[in-house]
């Protein structure tokens, strides 16, 4: 199916104690760098958190050299593919935290939900005593989730917690199982609904992307496209490439329909950003766009 030259895409994870992940960045780096890897790793004392892309023997050798260290023996990874690589530069950033909930007290290392494998999940969310809530952010949501999933309407994974406040309670909802791209969010919001008193927690294990890799689409209870952090934009069932791309002037996610609004201007806005649309910003993003052009051209 695929080239000699194919692009692997790996997104990997791990919550464990890592007092020493500032010591870890720069052979991390430096180890990439060697091997012509492209994307962003995430270094925090809880863990790590990251999506890289290079060759297959390069990826490999990453992921050796990561597991090499006994902490990381159980790092969870997965794949994908494309023709390019999705990322200019190599970076290795630290953190107060791998994925941002704002609440330091949460460790995912000392006690998650229970997990659930993609084979499993279509029975788990079928249940109507289970609320199924979908973590994610709401321009990832717009674009896709599974059937009946609530969409907590976040901006961020910072709102989180707020809306468990306000439209959870223990008592109430006996189940709850949640769902998110590649799994990381869950852990640590499971974490968090333990912490406030939930008892019956569930999270997809390998979250979205393990489930469209593993679930053949007729067997399949997701509805729309799985949005990625990369050049891809969104993907399918078999992590096939999906249908959108980004808004060039706010980055969110956008369609064949979308584009052929009156309030799209390819460069310059979307509908999602039209109406912030100053004369100024529109001069400013014009220039912006005049630029990108250039710089593709010359490539």
């Amino acid at each position: 199916m695929y080239t000699e030259n194919f692009v692997v895409v790996a997104t990997l994870y791990k919550f464990v104690n890592l007092p020493d992940f500032r010591e870890l960045r720069s052979p991390l780096l430096s180890f990439c760098q060697e091997r012509g890897i492209k994307g962003t790793i995430l270094l925090a004392q809880e863990g790590i958190n990251g999506t890289v892309a290079g060759s297959c023997e390069s990826i490999n050798a990453v992921l050796d050299f990561l597991r090499f260290d006994s902490r990381f023996t159980g790092l969870d990874h997965k794949e994908s593919y494309t023709n390019k690589l999705p990322f200019a530069r190599m970076k290795v950033k630290l953190k107060k935290e791998i994925v941002t909930l704002g609440i330091p007290e949460i460790n995912p290392n000392e006690k998650v939900g229970i997990y659930v494998k993609p084979k499993q999940w279509n029975e788990i969310i079928s249940d109507p005593d289970v609320t199924v809530i979908d973590t994610r952010n709401d321009y990832e949501v717009n674009i896709g989730s599974f059937k009946g999933a609530e969409n907590p309407k976040t901006q961020s994974f910072r709102d989180f917690p707020e809306y468990v406040q306000k439209n959870l309670d223990p008592k109430k909802h006996k189940k709850v199982a949640m769902f998110c791209t590649g799994g990381i969010r869950c852990e640590k919001a499971s974490a968090y609904m333990i912490n406030q008193g939930f008892e019956e927690v569930y999270h997809l294990e390998g979250g979205i992307l393990k489930y469209l890799e593993e679930i053949p689409t007729e067997e399949s209870l997701w509805e729309g496209e799985c949005f990625v952090f990369d050049e891809r934009v969104a993907v399918v069932h078999g992590l096939e490439l999906g249908h959108y791309e980004l808004c060039f002037g706010c980055g969110h996610p956008i369609d064949d329909m979308e584009k052929s609004s009156p309030r799209y201007e390819e460069g310059i806005c979307c509908s999602h950003c039209f109406d912030n649309l100053t004369e100024e910003k529109r001069l400013r993003q014009q220039e912006k766009w005049k630029q990108y052009k250039l710089l593709c051209d010359s490539l």
